[in-house]
């Protein structure tokens, strides 16, 4: 195994961002309070609500990789 690529240590290992979609229209569209996406807007979010990827994705009909990014350090 890579020590270098475990996420056991801890370090830096990049983040997960939304593509730039509108607060408000994303909150709309997929039926979220506005507290919870803008979190993932301004990349708070600390664990991925899958049920709320999954609306967005529905409801805007993309994959999840439309809408976020990995970004490694």
């Amino acid at each position: 195994m890579n020590d270098s690529k475990s996420v056991f240590a801890i370090k830096d290992y990049g983040k997960i961002s939304l593509h730039q979609i509108t607060r408000n229209y994303l909150a709309r569209v997929s039926n979220t309070r506005f507290e919870v996406i803008n979190k993932w807007y301004n990349n708070e979010v600390e664990k991925m609500d899958l049920d709320i990827l999954a609306r967005i994705c529905y409801v805007l009909e993309c994959t999840p990789a439309d809408i976020i990014k990995y970004e490694e350090k």
